[in-house]
């Protein structure tokens, strides 16, 4: 006779098998490239990180695949540029007949604010791009992602985004912060409600009040801070009658006592961002559903997380203090450290010979472009190992049951991200 036992549900842990050796090869020959080409490399070069990534990665033992190429995005990018182009002409055209016809001739302070106010307005018009740039380029990424030969996909609802990501952030900005859960649930939600893995399709479960447990450190920091300020009033120690006077020792006070108050909920309100951002991840992750059955499961770390941030943004500006140090040892060494900060840039410029101008200008990109290298190498590799790590699929005996999909094009890749340096991130 024999004994029928029941078996757990099946379970895939996630690893993450990158390396900080090759990885720096990859992304510094990047930067260099870049540099070189005056930044037309970059879209080869993000596809490159990317590869590098997702091969890294393996759920289940098995490394997700990216099939995406810098061709199609440098045709996407141009497409996005000739069309932002037309359009932010156009808009600027607009809004310089409105502002003469409306406010010209005007000499006071108030008619000025206005024809400031709208000439800055171009940068309105571009936030519904932004949007639309970042619903775009994760619909380009996921439908070049591969795992086990079944490909991602996202549904075409770019412009759904744009107005529903608009109205919720304007009511974040209306509630002081208050409807951020909101805000980041049915945004995600509007997401991976239009996400597939092949003929599968995810579903964003929960709700948005649950995710105000993840404020917790917010809410703290604020409340830490508004209280102290209105005991140290409420206590006399300074008056804001002394203050608004101007009186010297009454500021200093103010100082003295505000400034480290400040400083401490700072560090406080920078933690519970990042806290809020982990612990959002996480109790979403686990209301995700595939299909009919697999779930997942992810317990990442809110303060290791925020020290890696702390430690490599650290790391990140020391090494590039020391790149800066190099290029003004070499510059020095053939002579090209005469430049005159005092002074006007233009006439500092003028007193440059172009090779002197070239070296400048090489310093530069290579500063930023290593700016790039270090971050990805001190900040994003062990973050994103971290999270892949702390994650697993369960009941993924399901996953055997789903099917490839049809193709989707996606031909101009990420064009509005780049454009709008969007898509910066990987």
């Amino acid at each position: 006779m024999s004994l029928q036992t029941t078996q757990p549900e099946t379970e895939l842990t996630c690893e993450y098998r990158g390396k900080k050796a090759p990885l720096f090869r990859v992304v510094l020959l990047n930067a260099l490239l870049t540099v070189l080409t005056l930044g037309f490399y970059r879209f080869w070069a993000k596809t490159r990180v990317r590869r590098y990534f997702w091969s890294a990665t393996a759920p289940g033992g098995d490394p997700l695949e990216y099939t995406g190429n810098g061709l199609e995005k440098l045709l996407g990018f141009l497409i996005a540029v000739a069309f932002l182009a037309i359009y932010l002409g156009i808009f600027q055209l607009l809004l310089g007949f409105a502002g003469l016809s409306l406010f010209s001739g005007g000499t006071g302070t108030q008619d000025k604010a206005l024809q400031l106010l709208l000439a800055q307005a171009t940068l309105l018009a571009i936030i519904p791009f932004v949007f639309y740039a970042q619903y775009r380029a994760r619909r380009y990424i996921l439908s070049r992602t591969r795992w086990r030969g079944i490909r991602f996909g996202v549904d075409s609802a770019a412009w759904g985004y744009v107005w529903r990501a608009m109205g919720h952030w304007f009511l974040v900005i209306l509630s002081l912060g208050l409807l951020l859960p909101r805000k980041t649930f049915w945004l995600e939600k509007y997401k991976i409600d239009r996400t597939w893995y092949g003929n599968a399709r995810f579903v964003q479960g929960g709700n948005w009040p649950m995710l105000y447990r993840a404020m917790r450190h917010i809410f703290l920091a604020v409340g830490l801070f508004v209280v102290g300020l209105s005991l140290m009033f409420l206590q006399g120690a300074v008056s804001m009658k002394a203050l608004a006077s101007g009186d010297a020792l009454a500021a200093a006070a103010f100082a003295l006592y505000v400034l480290p108050l400040f400083l401490l909920c700072s560090l406080w309100f920078s933690y519970g961002y990042v806290y809020y951002s982990v612990t959002s991840f996480r109790l979403l992750a686990e209301k995700k559903q595939l299909g009919d059955s697999v779930s997942f499961a992810t317990a990442p770390g809110p303060w290791r997380i925020f020290w890696r941030y702390i430690f490599g943004m650290l790391l990140t500006l020391l090494c590039v203090a020391l790149v800066m140090i190099l290029a003004a040892f070499v510059g020095g060494i053939f002579g090209y450290s005469n430049i005159n900060l005092d002074a006007n840039i233009t006439s500092a410029l003028m007193t440059l010979d172009p090779l002197e101008i070239a070296y400048a200008v090489f310093v530069y990109l290579l500063i930023m472009g290593l700016f790039g290298v270090f971050m990805t190498i001190f900040i994003t590799h062990p973050i994103l190992g971290h999270y892949v790590a702390k994650t697993r699929i369960l009941n993924a005996d399901a996953l055997h049951d789903i099917e490839q999909r049809s193709r989707d094009e996606m031909v101009e890749a990420e064009g509005f991200a780049d454009a709008l340096d969007v898509g910066a991130a990987i």
